[in-house]
């Protein structure tokens, strides 16, 4: 599978935002806003712009997308699971005992996952690493990596962004979920960030600032730009919402890692069209 222009995307995070709710809900645990913010940027990554094969999760030729932000399983799990990589129904064993599908990342469960995650500010590079690999072997595969906009405040995250400059690392693409919201508080009321897209044109990166992520045809147009740069690694900064398409979740901290009460639940499924 190359990409899947027949994939209704609007339907397609409707639906993805819908089993994000029920998995955290039936879990009672699991991080449910960044996860919702994040939803129009997987769905069109899987299903507009990643080479990527569901029933050849390991296929060489694939594009590699690293989930850097990597307690925002319940999107990623949930995206994977539209595109066929697991049953839709194994969304129910999240974070339970003996189940693939644990809080966090972890590399090959299910199909899929392409690196294991706890800690922030690895994921960038992590996929310096593979994209270099892929260099040396003369693939032209691209990696894509997602972090949130408070794992900035990682130095690992810069010594990647210098790294993959100087290198001239291309094919190479970074993306922030700018939701503003970290952990239990806002990004800005714990370290001030931006101007973030002028710190890595400083570092030597292209970069596209300022576009809605929950816009997909926003979205599809910056990825796709992202995937043709050449010559330097590029860098998509996406502003949007955490808790997106939930009123009482939306830009509340409370909602970074709480499950919702059943009346919570009720609501979230009414606002959510189920």
């Amino acid at each position: 599978m190359v990409t899947d222009a027949a994939v209704d995307l609007e339907a397609l995070t409707a639906r993805v935002r819908r089993h994000i709710v029920r998995m955290v809900y039936t879990a009672k645990s699991g991080h449910i806003g960044g996860s919702m913010s994040s939803a129009e940027i997987l769905a069109v990554l899987y299903g507009r712009i990643m080479k990527h094969d569901p029933a050849n999760p390991a296929w060489p030729e694939r594009d590699r997308f690293i989930m850097s932000k990597g307690h925002a399983t319940p999107v990623q799990y949930a995206t994977l699971a539209e595109f066929g990589y697991f049953p839709v129904h194994e969304l129910d064993t999240f974070r339970q005992k003996g189940t693939r599908l644990q809080g966090h990342s972890v590399l090959g469960k299910p199909g899929g996952v392409e690196n294991s995650a706890g800690a922030l500010g690895m994921g960038l590079s992590f996929g310096l690493g593979i994209r270099l690999g892929m260099r040396l072997r003369g693939q032209d595969s691209h990696v894509y990596v997602l972090m949130g906009d408070g794992e900035q405040q990682e130095g690992q995250v810069w010594e990647a962004a210098m790294a993959a400059a100087h290198h001239e690392v291309d094919r190479f693409v970074a993306i922030i979920d700018r939701n503003r919201v970290q952990n239990d508080d806002f990004v800005d009321n714990t370290m001030r960030g931006m101007p973030l897209d002028e710190k890595y044109r400083a570092f030597g990166w292209e970069v596209r600032s300022g576009i809605d992520g929950h816009d997909l045809a926003q979205v599809e147009e910056a990825l796709a730009w992202a995937r043709d740069v050449r010559g330097k690694p590029a860098m998509v900064i996406f502003e949007t919402t955490k808790g997106k398409g939930v009123s009482f979740m939306e830009d509340n901290p409370a909602f970074h890692g709480a499950p919702p009460t059943d009346e919570q639940y009720e609501q979230a499924m009414r606002e959510l069209g189920a």
